[in-house]
Protein backbone atom coordinates (compact mmCIF):
# COMPACT_ATOMS: atom_id res chain seq x y z
CA UNK A 1 0.00 0.00 0.00
CA UNK A 2 2.65 2.23 0.75
CA UNK A 3 4.21 1.44 -2.35
CA UNK A 4 1.66 2.44 -4.24
CA UNK A 5 0.66 5.44 -2.49
CA UNK A 6 3.94 6.65 -3.37
CA UNK A 7 4.05 5.88 -6.70
CA UNK A 8 0.57 7.56 -7.27
CA UNK A 9 2.25 10.66 -5.66
CA UNK A 10 5.20 10.76 -7.52
CA UNK A 11 3.21 10.67 -10.50
CA UNK A 12 0.71 13.66 -9.82
CA UNK A 13 4.30 15.35 -9.21
CA UNK A 14 5.13 14.74 -12.72
CA UNK A 15 1.23 15.04 -14.43
CA UNK A 16 1.22 17.90 -17.15
CA UNK A 17 -0.36 21.26 -16.41
CA UNK A 18 -3.74 22.59 -17.83
CA UNK A 19 -3.49 26.06 -17.99
CA UNK A 20 -6.95 28.14 -17.98
CA UNK A 21 -9.21 25.16 -18.67
CA UNK A 22 -7.62 23.82 -21.81
CA UNK A 23 -6.59 20.91 -22.80
CA UNK A 24 -3.66 21.00 -24.94
CA UNK A 25 -3.37 18.71 -27.82
CA UNK A 26 -0.41 17.33 -30.11
CA UNK A 27 -0.69 17.78 -33.18
CA UNK A 28 -1.70 21.68 -31.90
CA UNK A 29 -5.90 22.52 -32.35
CA UNK A 30 -6.67 24.69 -35.64
CA UNK A 31 -3.51 23.43 -37.23
CA UNK A 32 -3.18 24.33 -40.66
CA UNK A 33 -2.32 21.14 -42.95
CA UNK A 34 0.54 20.91 -44.77
CA UNK A 35 -1.13 22.10 -47.78
CA UNK A 36 -4.96 23.57 -48.93
CA UNK A 37 -5.78 24.84 -45.25
CA UNK A 38 -9.23 25.74 -45.25
CA UNK A 39 -11.05 29.00 -44.28
CA UNK A 40 -12.48 26.71 -41.50
CA UNK A 41 -9.67 26.18 -39.73
CA UNK A 42 -7.70 29.51 -40.14
CA UNK A 43 -11.53 31.28 -38.82
CA UNK A 44 -11.67 29.58 -35.71
CA UNK A 45 -11.26 31.88 -32.96
CA UNK A 46 -9.84 29.41 -29.72
CA UNK A 47 -11.01 27.65 -26.92
CA UNK A 48 -9.43 29.78 -24.29
CA UNK A 49 -11.72 32.53 -23.13
CA UNK A 50 -10.81 36.25 -21.72
CA UNK A 51 -13.54 36.50 -18.94
CA UNK A 52 -13.87 39.99 -18.46
CA UNK A 53 -15.44 40.29 -22.21
CA UNK A 54 -15.85 36.68 -23.29
CA UNK A 55 -13.69 36.86 -26.01
CA UNK A 56 -11.47 34.21 -27.03
CA UNK A 57 -8.28 33.31 -28.20
CA UNK A 58 -5.59 30.60 -28.14
CA UNK A 59 -3.37 29.63 -25.47
CA UNK A 60 -0.86 26.82 -26.71
CA UNK A 61 1.74 25.37 -24.22
CA UNK A 62 3.80 22.26 -23.83
CA UNK A 63 1.87 18.99 -23.68
CA UNK A 64 4.19 17.93 -20.76
CA UNK A 65 4.52 21.08 -19.10
CA UNK A 66 5.33 20.78 -15.42
CA UNK A 67 5.41 22.34 -11.99
CA UNK A 68 8.25 24.41 -11.24
CA UNK A 69 9.06 24.45 -15.25
CA UNK A 70 10.91 27.63 -16.56
CA UNK A 71 9.08 28.84 -19.99
CA UNK A 72 8.84 31.97 -22.97
CA UNK A 73 5.54 33.62 -22.87
CA UNK A 74 4.86 35.08 -26.05
CA UNK A 75 1.99 37.08 -26.81
CA UNK A 76 1.41 36.98 -30.57
CA UNK A 77 -0.99 39.78 -32.73
CA UNK A 78 -2.27 39.48 -36.26
CA UNK A 79 -2.22 41.78 -38.85
CA UNK A 80 -5.40 44.21 -39.71
CA UNK A 81 -7.95 42.92 -41.72
CA UNK A 82 -6.60 39.02 -40.60
CA UNK A 83 -7.53 37.06 -37.82
CA UNK A 84 -5.85 35.12 -34.71
CA UNK A 85 -5.56 31.75 -36.50
CA UNK A 86 -4.75 32.50 -39.80
CA UNK A 87 -1.57 34.79 -37.43
CA UNK A 88 -0.79 31.64 -35.39
CA UNK A 89 -0.40 29.59 -38.71
CA UNK A 90 1.24 32.75 -40.57
CA UNK A 91 3.99 32.60 -37.48
CA UNK A 92 3.74 29.03 -36.53
CA UNK A 93 4.97 28.95 -33.01
CA UNK A 94 2.76 26.18 -32.33
CA UNK A 95 5.48 23.55 -33.89
CA UNK A 96 7.85 24.86 -31.39
CA UNK A 97 6.12 25.49 -28.24
CA UNK A 98 7.04 21.95 -26.89
CA UNK A 99 11.16 21.96 -27.98
CA UNK A 100 11.69 25.61 -27.01
CA UNK A 101 8.82 25.06 -24.00
CA UNK A 102 7.08 28.45 -24.83
CA UNK A 103 3.35 29.42 -23.79
CA UNK A 104 1.20 31.24 -26.51
CA UNK A 105 -1.53 33.68 -26.36
CA UNK A 106 -2.95 34.40 -29.79
CA UNK A 107 -5.35 36.63 -29.72
CA UNK A 108 -8.56 38.53 -31.99
CA UNK A 109 -8.74 42.29 -32.43
CA UNK A 110 -11.94 43.96 -32.03
CA UNK A 111 -14.25 45.01 -35.66
CA UNK A 112 -14.14 47.63 -36.96
CA UNK A 113 -17.38 49.51 -36.45
CA UNK A 114 -20.10 49.56 -39.36
CA UNK A 115 -17.52 47.59 -41.63
CA UNK A 116 -18.54 45.16 -44.34
CA UNK A 117 -17.68 42.29 -44.82
CA UNK A 118 -16.52 42.90 -41.23
CA UNK A 119 -12.82 43.81 -40.57
CA UNK A 120 -10.78 42.94 -37.71
CA UNK A 121 -7.89 45.64 -36.44
CA UNK A 122 -6.48 46.19 -33.24
CA UNK A 123 -8.13 49.49 -31.45
CA UNK A 124 -6.51 50.76 -28.10
CA UNK A 125 -10.22 51.61 -26.72
CA UNK A 126 -11.54 48.40 -27.60
CA UNK A 127 -8.49 46.24 -27.16
CA UNK A 128 -6.10 47.24 -24.56
CA UNK A 129 -8.03 45.71 -21.75
CA UNK A 130 -8.41 42.33 -23.17
CA UNK A 131 -5.14 42.33 -24.19
CA UNK A 132 -4.12 43.06 -20.42
CA UNK A 133 -6.32 40.75 -18.96
CA UNK A 134 -5.01 37.97 -21.12
CA UNK A 135 -1.36 38.90 -20.00
CA UNK A 136 -2.68 38.78 -16.68
CA UNK A 137 -4.89 35.47 -17.00
CA UNK A 138 -1.58 33.78 -18.21
CA UNK A 139 1.05 35.28 -15.38
CA UNK A 140 -1.99 34.14 -12.58
CA UNK A 141 -1.87 30.54 -14.44
CA UNK A 142 1.97 30.57 -13.64
CA UNK A 143 1.31 31.09 -10.23
CA UNK A 144 -1.15 28.98 -10.07
CA UNK A 145 0.21 25.82 -11.40
CA UNK A 146 3.44 26.81 -10.20
CA UNK A 147 5.78 27.44 -13.40
CA UNK A 148 7.84 30.77 -13.97
CA UNK A 149 7.71 33.02 -16.89
CA UNK A 150 11.38 33.40 -17.61
CA UNK A 151 10.92 36.21 -20.62
CA UNK A 152 7.95 37.68 -22.03
CA UNK A 153 7.69 38.99 -25.98
CA UNK A 154 5.42 40.71 -27.97
CA UNK A 155 5.32 39.42 -31.45
CA UNK A 156 3.53 41.66 -34.15
CA UNK A 157 2.51 40.87 -37.84
CA UNK A 158 2.01 43.88 -39.93
CA UNK A 159 -0.20 46.60 -37.95
CA UNK A 160 -0.03 43.39 -35.13
CA UNK A 161 3.35 45.06 -34.58
CA UNK A 162 2.21 48.56 -35.26
CA UNK A 163 0.34 47.87 -32.35
CA UNK A 164 2.94 46.06 -30.45
CA UNK A 165 5.45 49.09 -31.06
CA UNK A 166 2.42 50.68 -29.06
CA UNK A 167 1.92 48.85 -26.20
CA UNK A 168 5.16 48.56 -25.39
CA UNK A 169 5.84 52.42 -24.40
CA UNK A 170 2.93 51.60 -22.66
CA UNK A 171 2.87 51.41 -18.18
CA UNK A 172 1.39 48.37 -18.25
CA UNK A 173 3.85 46.39 -20.92
CA UNK A 174 7.06 48.58 -20.76
CA UNK A 175 8.30 46.90 -17.35
CA UNK A 176 7.18 43.07 -18.13
CA UNK A 177 8.47 42.41 -21.87
CA UNK A 178 11.65 41.77 -22.64
CA UNK A 179 11.59 41.58 -26.19
CA UNK A 180 9.67 42.52 -29.37
CA UNK A 181 9.59 40.39 -32.59
CA UNK A 182 8.13 42.63 -35.41
CA UNK A 183 7.16 40.64 -38.55
CA UNK A 184 6.83 43.23 -41.21
CA UNK A 185 5.54 45.66 -38.22
CA UNK A 186 7.69 48.69 -38.54
CA UNK A 187 11.36 48.56 -37.49
CA UNK A 188 12.42 50.71 -34.32
CA UNK A 189 15.12 52.61 -35.61
CA UNK A 190 14.77 53.34 -38.39
CA UNK A 191 12.82 51.74 -41.32
CA UNK A 192 13.44 50.72 -44.75
CA UNK A 193 11.10 52.54 -47.55
CA UNK A 194 7.90 50.53 -48.71
CA UNK A 195 8.02 49.00 -51.91
CA UNK A 196 5.09 47.83 -54.31
CA UNK A 197 2.06 46.52 -52.48
CA UNK A 198 0.48 47.25 -56.54
CA UNK A 199 -3.04 45.39 -55.90
CA UNK A 200 -3.61 46.32 -52.30
CA UNK A 201 -6.68 48.67 -52.59
CA UNK A 202 -8.72 46.18 -55.25
CA UNK A 203 -8.87 42.22 -54.70
CA UNK A 204 -9.14 39.91 -57.59
CA UNK A 205 -10.90 36.71 -57.90
CA UNK A 206 -9.20 33.84 -56.54
CA UNK A 207 -8.35 31.50 -58.73
CA UNK A 208 -8.36 28.16 -57.79
CA UNK A 209 -8.26 26.82 -53.75
CA UNK A 210 -7.11 30.01 -51.58
CA UNK A 211 -4.58 27.48 -49.62
CA UNK A 212 -4.63 29.02 -45.85
CA UNK A 213 -6.62 32.94 -47.51
CA UNK A 214 -7.81 34.89 -44.65
CA UNK A 215 -11.42 34.68 -43.47
CA UNK A 216 -12.96 37.25 -45.82
CA UNK A 217 -10.37 37.29 -48.50
CA UNK A 218 -8.42 39.86 -45.72
CA UNK A 219 -4.64 38.79 -45.01
CA UNK A 220 -1.81 40.80 -42.87
CA UNK A 221 -3.33 44.74 -42.90
CA UNK A 222 -0.62 46.97 -44.94
CA UNK A 223 0.57 47.39 -41.68
CA UNK A 224 0.10 50.61 -39.26
CA UNK A 225 2.10 53.60 -38.13
CA UNK A 226 4.39 53.31 -34.87
CA UNK A 227 5.60 56.07 -32.97
CA UNK A 228 8.54 58.05 -34.53
CA UNK A 229 10.47 58.47 -31.04
CA UNK A 230 12.59 55.54 -29.48
CA UNK A 231 10.97 53.67 -26.68
CA UNK A 232 12.71 54.76 -23.04
CA UNK A 233 12.64 51.51 -21.83
CA UNK A 234 15.29 48.47 -22.84
CA UNK A 235 14.36 44.77 -24.43
CA UNK A 236 15.50 43.04 -27.30
CA UNK A 237 14.48 43.96 -31.13
CA UNK A 238 13.89 41.39 -33.96
CA UNK A 239 13.17 42.69 -37.28
CA UNK A 240 11.70 40.69 -40.44
CA UNK A 241 10.41 41.83 -43.25
CA UNK A 242 10.03 40.35 -46.91
CA UNK A 243 12.49 41.31 -49.68
CA UNK A 244 10.14 43.06 -51.59
CA UNK A 245 8.36 44.78 -49.06
CA UNK A 246 11.26 47.49 -49.10
CA UNK A 247 12.05 49.78 -51.78
CA UNK A 248 15.35 49.65 -53.65
CA UNK A 249 17.69 50.92 -50.93
CA UNK A 250 16.42 48.04 -49.03
CA UNK A 251 17.79 47.27 -45.02
CA UNK A 252 19.03 50.22 -43.73
CA UNK A 253 22.86 49.21 -42.33
CA UNK A 254 22.41 51.01 -39.03
CA UNK A 255 20.00 51.32 -36.13
CA UNK A 256 19.26 53.84 -33.89
CA UNK A 257 18.20 51.59 -31.05
CA UNK A 258 21.21 49.04 -31.70
CA UNK A 259 23.34 52.41 -30.84
CA UNK A 260 20.71 53.09 -27.72
CA UNK A 261 20.86 49.46 -26.62
CA UNK A 262 25.21 49.99 -26.58
CA UNK A 263 25.54 47.19 -29.37
CA UNK A 264 28.49 46.89 -31.64
CA UNK A 265 29.14 46.65 -35.11
CA UNK A 266 26.19 45.01 -37.53
CA UNK A 267 27.23 41.13 -38.56
CA UNK A 268 25.85 38.85 -41.42
CA UNK A 269 25.35 35.55 -39.62
CA UNK A 270 24.86 32.17 -41.70
CA UNK A 271 21.76 32.48 -44.38
CA UNK A 272 18.51 30.34 -43.06
CA UNK A 273 17.47 28.43 -45.82
CA UNK A 274 14.07 26.28 -46.14
CA UNK A 275 12.91 23.40 -48.26
CA UNK A 276 9.45 23.77 -47.31
CA UNK A 277 6.98 26.50 -48.03
CA UNK A 278 4.52 28.07 -45.02
CA UNK A 279 1.27 27.13 -44.53
CA UNK A 280 -0.89 30.23 -45.50
CA UNK A 281 -0.95 33.37 -48.43
CA UNK A 282 -3.77 36.04 -48.76
CA UNK A 283 -5.60 33.90 -51.85
CA UNK A 284 -7.92 37.23 -52.38
CA UNK A 285 -5.33 38.50 -53.91
CA UNK A 286 -3.75 36.57 -56.31
CA UNK A 287 -5.42 37.58 -59.88
CA UNK A 288 -3.01 39.80 -60.18
CA UNK A 289 -0.61 38.99 -57.25
CA UNK A 290 2.33 41.46 -56.47
CA UNK A 291 5.73 40.77 -55.16
CA UNK A 292 5.09 42.92 -52.55
CA UNK A 293 1.62 41.98 -51.17
CA UNK A 294 3.07 38.52 -51.54
CA UNK A 295 2.37 35.37 -53.58
CA UNK A 296 1.85 31.90 -53.24
CA UNK A 297 3.82 30.53 -50.22
CA UNK A 298 6.91 28.46 -51.47
CA UNK A 299 10.28 27.56 -49.99
CA UNK A 300 13.49 30.47 -49.51
CA UNK A 301 16.08 31.50 -47.92
CA UNK A 302 16.58 34.72 -45.24
CA UNK A 303 19.59 36.73 -44.68
CA UNK A 304 20.77 37.39 -40.38
CA UNK A 305 22.40 40.43 -39.30
CA UNK A 306 23.07 40.85 -36.02
CA UNK A 307 24.41 43.27 -34.11
CA UNK A 308 27.37 42.57 -31.59
CA UNK A 309 28.04 43.18 -27.64
CA UNK A 310 24.47 44.82 -27.28
CA UNK A 311 24.49 45.95 -23.62
CA UNK A 312 22.85 43.18 -20.51
CA UNK A 313 22.97 40.01 -23.01
CA UNK A 314 20.03 42.08 -25.03
CA UNK A 315 19.79 41.63 -29.18
CA UNK A 316 18.80 43.72 -31.74
CA UNK A 317 18.60 41.70 -35.17
CA UNK A 318 17.46 41.94 -38.67
CA UNK A 319 15.43 38.76 -40.77
CA UNK A 320 15.01 39.22 -44.40
CA UNK A 321 13.60 36.78 -46.26
CA UNK A 322 14.57 36.39 -50.19
CA UNK A 323 12.10 37.11 -52.90
CA UNK A 324 9.25 37.44 -50.27
CA UNK A 325 6.53 39.45 -49.79
CA UNK A 326 4.13 40.80 -47.06
CA UNK A 327 1.73 37.54 -46.82
CA UNK A 328 3.29 34.74 -47.10
CA UNK A 329 3.71 32.50 -44.49
CA UNK A 330 6.66 32.13 -42.50
CA UNK A 331 8.76 28.43 -43.39
CA UNK A 332 9.84 26.71 -40.55
CA UNK A 333 14.02 27.21 -40.61
CA UNK A 334 13.03 31.02 -40.42
CA UNK A 335 10.25 30.14 -38.49
CA UNK A 336 12.56 28.50 -35.58
CA UNK A 337 15.34 30.84 -35.98
CA UNK A 338 13.53 33.54 -35.14
CA UNK A 339 12.24 31.60 -32.22
CA UNK A 340 16.14 30.69 -31.24
CA UNK A 341 16.87 34.27 -31.43
CA UNK A 342 14.39 35.06 -29.18
CA UNK A 343 15.66 32.78 -26.48
CA UNK A 344 18.95 33.70 -26.78
CA UNK A 345 18.49 37.05 -25.07
CA UNK A 346 19.22 37.52 -21.55
CA UNK A 347 17.12 39.75 -19.61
Amino acid sequence: MAIAIATTAAYAKKAPIELSGVACETPPAAHCPDAQCPGTITSQQGSAVETATGRKFFLDYPCDLKPGEKVTFILSLHGAGSIGNWHRNYFPLIDYKDKYRLVIATPTSSVVANSNPPSHVWNGETDDAYLQNIVNLVYAQSKEKNFKIKAFWLVGHSQGGATSSRLIRTDFFKDKVDGFLSLSGGRIGGGPGRGDFGNLAGRGAVTGPARGAAPGGQAGGRGGTAPAALPDNNFSFIYETGEHEMDAKGLPVTSAWAEKEGCGARVRKQDVVDVKPGYVYDGSRQNPGSEGWGHLPRPGAAEVFAYSGCKDGRLVVDVVRLGKGHTEGLEPHVTEELVKLMLSAKK
